[in-house]
């Protein structure tokens, strides 16, 4: 159930901000239907990719973990 919590808000935070999947699997530096994987929940993505993520969609960890709401 996490990794599709994740996944579900990784997805609104990108579309929030107008980028593709392209956009953020070229800065996690993975392919594209990797990162289309963290989105759906099937793949878990590493302490450095969700560090990255974060970063890049401006979002703290414990968002996109669902223990906060912002």
């Amino acid at each position: 159930m996490l990794k599709e919590n994740v996944g579900k808000r990784l997805r609104e935070r990108r579309l929030q901000l107008h980028m593709t999947q392209s956009e953020v699997a070229a800065a996690l530096g993975v392919a594209q239907p990797v990162y289309q994987r963290f989105e759906k929940g099937v793949y878990e993505c590493s302490y450095e990719q969700l560090a990255a993520l974060c970063k890049l969609f401006d979002i703290s960890a414990d968002y996109l973990l669902g223990i906060a709401q912002y």
